[in-house]
């Protein structure tokens, strides 16, 4: 890889300054300083450092946010702030996210280019558990959790017309919540539009708080605050089935 491709991959800057920051012995390699820029280097070998900085070279970039409500899942858009927006210090070209949150549901997301491992998590054939802190306006009486966990009509159809039931969920009671509205953890394997909220109407009932708290073996870090994020641990790359 060209040494100034690799420098822009890491977000270093245009192409055009990265020229002038190798020209003024900025950056070096090995231990060397080097004064071209379009030398070629070995990205998974070669110690390559920019300002003293040793760079790690990744092919792909793995990041948990923790979304707040107010902000939308989506690379752009021109009234609202983005999650890429909440990653402004980082080079977030290629950077999608796994899946999407409504604007008033917060919690896990995960952002990526590395679009192999956002198929593995969203299809349903997979049925990668995703886990939800629901809080609503009413408790859910037996036949209504025996309804989640069978299957409801929320509403869509398949292409022959018949109803799309939603896949079998699982409903674990989480008691009251401080200001004792029912709360439920809902584990489901889909991630259909505003599907929470329209499996509880489709049994009578309303979301008035959704918080994502896990996909798959990915879990919400508790010490992130709404707005934050982190790159991946290692462990947690491993557990994706990330080499």
């Amino acid at each position: 890889m060209r040494l100034d491709k690799f420098l822009g991959l890491m977000g270093v800057g245009t192409r055009k300054q990265i020229k002038e920051y190798v020209k003024n012995g900025r950056c070096q390699v090995n231990g060397i300083v080097v004064s071209k820029a379009d030398i070629h280097v070995n990205e998974n070998e070669d110690e390559i450092a920019f300002d003293g900085n040793v760079l790690g070279y990744s092919k792909y970039h793995y990041f948990m946010l923790y979304k707040p409500q107010g902000v939308v899942s989506a690379t752009t858009d021109g009234r609202n702030t983005t999650v890429l927006d909440l990653l402004a210090e980082e080079n977030v070209k290629g950077l999608s996210p796994a899946g999407r949150l409504d604007i008033d549901t917060e919690g896990l997301l995960l952002l990526t280019d590395d679009g192999g491992l956002i198929h593995r998590l969203l299809s349903p054939k997979k049925h990668v558990d995703k886990v939800y802190e629901v809080h609503l306006a009413s408790s859910l009486s037996e036949d209504d959790i025996d309804k989640l966990q069978k299957g409801v009509d929320i509403g869509d159809k398949k292409d022959n017309g018949d109803i799309d039931y939603t896949l079998p969920a699982k409903v674990i009671d989480k008691g009251l919540d401080s200001e004792n509205r029912p709360v439920v953890h809902l584990i489901i394997h889909e991630g259909r539009f505003h599907q929470v909220k329209r499996m509880m109407e489709a049994v009578g009932n309303e979301v008035l708080f959704l918080k994502r708290l896990s996909m798959g073996p990915l879990v919400l870090d508790e010490k992130l605050m709404p707005g934050e994020y982190r790159k991946l641990t290692d462990e947690e790359l491993s557990s994706l089935g990330v080499k």
